[in-house]
């Protein structure tokens, strides 16, 4: 084997980045193939992690989103219930003016919290999960298995 050829096997890969070639391979030893075999795992499930780490992130942003406005509704629900409940007691003990007045606020904060609802539910819908992380995972079975062709000339 060459110095150039003994160079790529070692490295894992040619020029450019292309896999090594079937004779470059042939000509080196289990120990070298095994090596670079393990190399590129590693490489690949370091990656891996790297990927699910960004997602985690950007999908934990989504979530935390969409949780602070469904804390928004459920304190908009909050006051709904307080200012008719206030409403509904001034109503009764004072047949009009407070009364009317309080339930002016509560229909306003029902409007508010309608709102925050909605703006939260399409958050939600927007979390993904780790799409991309299982996908590539996936497919890493499919790369340790052998191939009928071999390897690339």
């Amino acid at each position: 084997m060459t110095t150039t050829q003994d160079s790529r096997v070692n490295s894992g890969y040619g020029p450019a980045g292309a896999p090594p070639t079937a004779d470059e391979v042939r000509g080196s030893s289990v120990g070298e193939l095994l090596r670079q075999v393990t190399t590129d795992l590693s490489t690949l499930m370091r990656q891996e992690v790297e990927l699910a780490k960004a997602e985690i992130r950007q999908e934990g942003r989504r979530a935390g989103k969409a949780a602070g406005l469904f804390g928004g509704a459920g304190f908009g629900g909050y006051m709904v219930a307080l200012f008719l409940s206030i409403a509904l007691w001034a109503g009764l003990s004072n047949v009009l003016d407070a009364g009317w007045a309080a339930l002016i606020v509560a229909v306003i904060w029902g409007a508010i919290a309608a709102v925050l609802y909605s703006m939260a539910k399409k958050n939600a819908q927007r979390v993904r999960g780790l799409a991309r992380t299982s996908d590539s995972l996936q497919r890493i079975p499919d790369a340790l298995k052998p191939h009928p062709e071999g390897v690339t000339r």
